[in-house]
């Protein structure tokens, strides 16, 4: 695959304005000189530790240690590689990319992909013009207008209509110099091998374009306008660009909303994403059914942790969440269900109710345990104790994912009551503890928790980039294999030794390489501008390195039972009074 300049992705990045990105998804706020800090977009916390250094285009996060520059940024939050990241930013900020040693196969077959997207395009405009201009969509329009839809939002989300003419989009098409092969390619158009014709894929329906996170459209979903025409809806063909089970309807205008709102509202139908958009939520997507797959859970997770589930109240919804509960088990995403009336949907709700009504129904979500708790008591069947246990078997996994809170304490006072337990039985039924991992250690969630080590390590090396001219003989005096405990602060100490502390990014060809370390350099150099660098604490992070390694090499001498005990754990003393009189000095610094 060819390799998009260096040259043109500095182009890229000077484009960017880092602050504008990630404000998208996090609020900031002033920090300091030249940072400022928000709550982390890529884990869950209550005080902002996700620091931002706008020049730089550099972000660090001090409570998950999530590190990089703005390229990284995009590739962790919107869940692409690098080149997908390059590609996505100079799309949105305007960026024409070049390639290196392009390969002809490959440029044929970027070009070829730029074309089909260009048809969709095509097709998209002349669907949403034939909505508003053509008379035959006059009862389309009405349809629209009968469910509470005004003419803005349907603008927004670009709904058109296929007309009735079994070629209206194959003459479009061909016309502005498209062949029938496209046609068939991106699902416009089908082969009618009886009429020896190519004719239209759509004919007669409302067109819903599907689009991915970059706003291009992929394929459409098409809702019949007449009660003879069937299926009801009618999704674009899998193929090289649209996969049915990979998207979310919506996402393209949810994204920039879902950060601030701290969640994602997920709804079932398209008429469904509109009517929450219209009523004030712009941050629901939708599943273009009910099976939510694993891919588009992966999609939620990298808009927000917390996902609030708005299905149709009806069985087919429900089976939905539990399918949502299975795949989402292993992700570490809070999934809540909101309470609908009996019947309605979310389109309903907001035509009959309001905005009001929407955000009322919003703000009751319940955690998804405390539903599928509900669900299997009223399913089940308490006269006989073989019913009650089979119950209580349905119940036992989910109590295991609860931590202990009033909501756990709730739901078993509920089991309690609804099953005639015994308290005997229904301690056995509360004794799993929650979020065990198999090994017997707790789950952290997102938050990678630093030992004591690496936390010293990493400080010194920041220290190092905030005072370059005073760190640079202490780093080099280090035996970076004896004073680096952590494989990632190794590696980044023996690149600053290297390749020097001034600049640690600067040596674009060996981090392009290397995206761990560039990561690492990134979360340092802003730690580095977060630290209060003095040379008396640049000295005592020195002396508790060497301080560890010896209390390391004494322990190693103990276990093994070597006779080097004695000398080492005079070494061991000299390095204790080293480092207390480096931080004594570094305390009175401080005041």
């Amino acid at each position: 695959m060819a390799r998009i300049t260096d040259q043109c992705i500095e182009r890229v990045r000077d484009a960017v304005d880092f602050v504008d990105l990630v404000s998208a998804r996090t609020e900031l706020r002033r920090a300091g000189p030249t940072s400022l800090e928000g709550l982390c977009p890529f884990h869950d916390e209550r005080t902002p530790s996700f620091s931002v250094q706008p020049v730089d285009k550099l972000y660090y996060c001090f409570g998950c240690q999530a590190s990089g520059d703005l390229f990284t940024y995009v590739q962790d939050s919107e869940g692409v590689d690098f080149r997908e990241a390059v590609e996505l930013l100079a799309s949105r900020y305007g960026v024409e990319l070049e390639f290196d040693g392009e390969d002809p196969r490959e440029a044929d077959r970027r070009a070829r992909r730029a074309r089909l997207l260009g048809l969709l395009a095509r097709a998209s405009t002349h669907y949403e013009r034939q909505l508003w201009e053509g008379s035959e969509a006059a009862d389309s329009r009405l349809y629209l207008t009968e469910r509470g839809l005004g003419e803005e939002i349907l603008h927004r989300f670009r709904v058109g209509y296929a007309p009735r003419a079994w070629d209206t989009i194959v003459r479009v098409a061909r016309t502005a110099g498209f062949t029938d092969r496209e046609l068939l390619e991106v699902g416009l158009a089908r082969n009618e091998p009886d009429h020896n014709r190519v004719s239209d894929r759509f004919v007669g329906r409302i067109m819903f374009p599907l689009a991915d996170a970059r706003g291009r459209v992929l394929g459409f979903g098409a809702r019949a306008t007449r009660t003879d025409q069937r299926p009801k809806y009618l999704n674009s063909p899998d193929g090289e660009l649209y996969h049915k089970g990979r998207h979310l309807y919506g996402t393209e205008l949810a994204r920039s909303h879902t950060g601030r709102a701290g969640q994602v509202v997920v709804c079932e139908g398209y008429t469904d994403v509109l009517a929450l958009h219209q009523a004030g939520v712009p941050w629901t997507v939708g599943l273009m059914g009910t099976a939510m797959t694993e891919v588009q859970l992966g999609e939620l997770s990298r808009l927000s942790r917390t996902v609030l589930l708005c299905l149709d109240a009806d069985s087919a919804g429900e089976d939905a969440i539990v399918r949502a509960a299975q795949i989402a088990s292993h992700r570490g995403i809070e999934l809540r269900v909101v309470p609908l009336p009996a019947g309605s949907d979310p389109a309903a709700l907001a035509q009959t109710g309001g905005s009001e009504a929407i955000h009322h129904a919003l703000g009751a979500s319940v955690p998804l345990v405390r539903f599928l708790v509900l669900r299997i008591l009223a399913a089940g069947e308490h006269g006989s104790g073989e019913g009650r246990d089979r119950t209580l078997a349905r119940l036992r996994p989910l109590f295991g994912t609860l931590a202990p809170s009033a909501t756990r304490e709730e739901l078993a006072q509920t089991v309690a009551a609804r099953l005639n337990l015994s308290p005997g039985l229904l301690a056995q039924l509360l004794e799993q503890h929650p979020n065990t991992a198999p090994d017997g250690g707790r789950r952290t969630g997102a938050v990678v928790a630093l030992n004591r080590e690496e936390e010293t390590e990493r400080a010194f090396l920041a220290l190092c980039i905030a005072l370059p001219s005073q760190a640079t003989p202490l780093l080099a005096e280090l035996d970076l294999s004896e004073h680096f405990t952590s494989q990632a602060m190794r590696q980044a100490a023996r690149h600053l030794r290297e390749r020097g502390l001034e600049a640690p990014l600067a040596d674009a060809a060996t981090l392009a390489g290397d995206e761990p370390l560039a990561r690492t350099l990134a979360g340092l150099m802003v730690q580095a501008e977060r630290a209060a660098a003095t040379h008396a604490r640049l000295e005592a992070q020195h002396q508790q390195l060497r301080l560890a390694a010896t209390e390391r090499q004494l322990r190693a001498a103990r276990a093994d039972g070597a006779g080097s005990i004695a000398e080492l754990a005079h070494r061991r003393a000299a390095a204790k009074r080293a480092f207390d009189a480096a931080y004594a000095r570094a305390v009175e610094e401080d005041g």
